[in-house]
């Protein structure tokens, strides 16, 4: 893919999806549109729908690849598929109903310019009905010890530009996650063990804030997937106060699981690691029936959180 008269890294795109038609198009025309004048491969993996082919515009040193999910069905198995499949010297990902803006790429590689860093995110804006704000970090790096005590929301998976040495020092996303929940945080804490992330400090992303989740009332599938994270990670024992956060959603998604005694076990174990902890104030009037999780979640989604 790459051109010996392109004095710039080509960059791979892995777009998975289980075909959002206009949405899908329009994710993928913004990633060919960049204004980085190196190689861009778009890869658009179709997880186990059927493929069909894009109609979008094509300009030079642009490359457009249509495959289907060849591993486990659901988002990780399709990322680790488009990996497989591309050719770039660099790897990103987007969520096939976000937005690049075109300046993205461009912006992302100058910070790769220091062999030091391994992996770039940027800033992202929410939009969506009654949400429109930005998000962007007042920090140059994002470490490991960050990621254990709090997720960073703003190290989104469609912000993510990364070296292939990186990715392969990490390893591919986790297929065995129950539900594939949290699959890109648990990924992150994989990556920034081998390398700070650096942050370009502009919203260069639209994530598209629908208010709907995939996993919106699959409260034991977050529990599984949770629990799973805590085992696969001991690390995260190193902060009291990210192991409180992870634990108060398993005691929320209990409680909204009509799982009441297992939620007030776990919020007492959340009450003596980070007494601080916001979820608890959250999940007790669940317990209590004066709430349901799920009302919880649509008022959270509505200011363009998550709980």
């Amino acid at each position: 893919m790459g051109d010996a008269a392109v004095p710039y890294p080509s960059v791979s795109v892995v777009v998975a999806t289980r075909d959002r038609p206009g949405l899908l198009e329009r994710a993928v025309a913004a990633i060919l549109g960049q204004v980085y004048p190196g190689p861009v491969e778009c890869i658009v993996v179709y997880d186990h729908v059927p493929v069909r082919e894009l109609d979008v515009p094509m300009g030079p040193y642009r490359t457009l690849k249509v495959i289907s999910n060849g591993r486990r069905a659901g988002l990780p198995g399709g990322r680790n598929s488009g990996v497989d499949a591309a050719t770039g010297e660099l790897l990103a990902f987007c969520d096939d109903d976000d937005i690049w803006l075109p300046a993205k790429l461009s912006r992302q590689v100058a910070l790769l310019a220091d062999p030091a860093v391994g992996a770039v995110s940027c800033g992202l804006r929410l939009r969506g009905p009654g949400i429109d704000s930005e998000r962007v970090l007042t920090r140059d790096r994002v470490t490991l010890d960050e990621l254990l005590t709090d997720r960073v929301m703003e190290v989104h998976s469609s912000t993510m530009l990364v070296r292939r040495s990186a990715w392969q020092a990490a390893g591919e996303v986790d297929e065995d996650i129950p539900g594939g929940y949290s699959e890109d945080y648990e990924w992150l804490l994989r990556l920034a063990a081998h390398t700070p992330i650096a942050v370009c400090r502009q919203p260069l992303v639209v994530v598209d804030w629908h208010g709907g989740s995939f996993y919106f009332g699959r409260w034991a599938t977050i529990v599984e997937a949770q629990r799973y994270l805590l085992r696969k990670h001991p690390e995260l024992a190193r902060s009291r106060t990210g192991t409180a956060r992870i634990r108060g959603q398993i005691a929320f998604a209990l409680a909204s699981g009509n799982r009441r005694l297992e939620a007030i076990r776990e919020l007492c174990a959340v009450l003596r690691l980070n007494w601080r902890e916001k979820r608890v104030l959250v999940t007790v009037p669940v317990i209590l029936g004066l709430v349901t999780g799920e009302r919880v979640l649509r008022m959270a989604q509505r200011r363009g959180r998550g709980v």
